[in-house]
């Protein structure tokens, strides 16, 4: 579907789902466990989803995968792009069975295509600039889903840079964009080199996982309560803030997006 033929509402849209009453049992890769305040975490989730309407996203909330216990880690699920929606297989094989709700929830604004295993892929490993797609390798994206992503998104007209990725999670815990010009990034986490062109801001050694924003459009960008040095830089940086707290999801390894 060419990208004129989207209706540009659809931009706008967001889907979310509630978090599992299981989050403690949320898959960790680079964290100890912590204990996490589920009731806390829904309501921090619930301002989450208010603030995304007043910034004038129609919000869909979905609770299909409730007994997942990272089923509110959607963005992991899929690659929105404006003319498909890609399924990833995901990188560990206990959130694989999230994909079947994303996909229903998808279809209903995009075509949808998957990935399938043995390739490993997942949302948070990219970040879209533009038309660049920018896909991190790590411990849950292999050269398999690169390749994989490539074949989809290049006929497209898309260009798939992989960046390397050591130390966090995904690609998007150490790097995201506030807007098409410019990267947010702790470089201990992620090479800059693919980022060549583009401003580059390094997060304060003292918040490494201060990187991951949500863009929210007309220059602000919604960032963890619990990064004030990373929001001065932001500020600093010409962007307006929305400060969100998240504790319970930096518990999970988690951010923003």
């Amino acid at each position: 579907m060419p990208t004129s033929d989207i209706d540009p509402r659809l931009r706008r849209r967001a889907l979310v789902h509630r978090p599992s009453p299981r989050l403690q049992d949320c898959e960790l890769t680079f964290l100890d466990a912590a204990p996490i305040d589920v009731e806390r975490a829904a309501r921090q989730h619930a301002a989450y989803v208010n603030r995304l309407r007043r910034y004038g996203f129609e919000v869909t909330v979905l609770d299909g995968n409730l007994e997942l216990p990272d089923s509110v880690f959607v963005e992991d699920t899929a690659v929105v792009l404006d003319e498909v929606a890609v399924l990833t297989p995901m990188g560990v094989a206990s959130r694989q069975p999230e994909s079947r709700l994303m996909e229903l929830a998808l279809g209903a604004y995009r075509p949808t295509v998957r990935i399938a295993a043995p390739a490993k892929l997942e949302g948070g490993d990219v970040l879209r600039i533009g038309r660049r797609l920018f896909v991190g390798q790590g411990t849950r994206t292999d050269a398999g889903g690169l390749r994989a992503l490539a074949a989809i998104a290049e006929p497209l007209g898309y260009s798939v840079v992989g960046v390397p990725v050591t130390g966090c999670l995904h690609l998007k815990t150490g790097c995201t964009a506030p807007d098409d010009g410019t990267v947010l990034m702790n470089r201990d986490w992620v090479d800059p080199r693919p980022f060549v062109g583009l401003r580059r801001l390094d997060v304060p050694p003292s918040e490494p996982f201060g990187a991951n924003v949500l863009r929210l459009g007309d220059g602000a960008v919604a960032l963890p309560a619990e990064f004030a040095e990373t929001r001065d830089l932001l500020i600093r940086s010409g962007f307006r803030v929305e400060s969100l707290a998240i504790s319970e999801f930096l518990k999970a390894e988690a951010g923003l997006t």
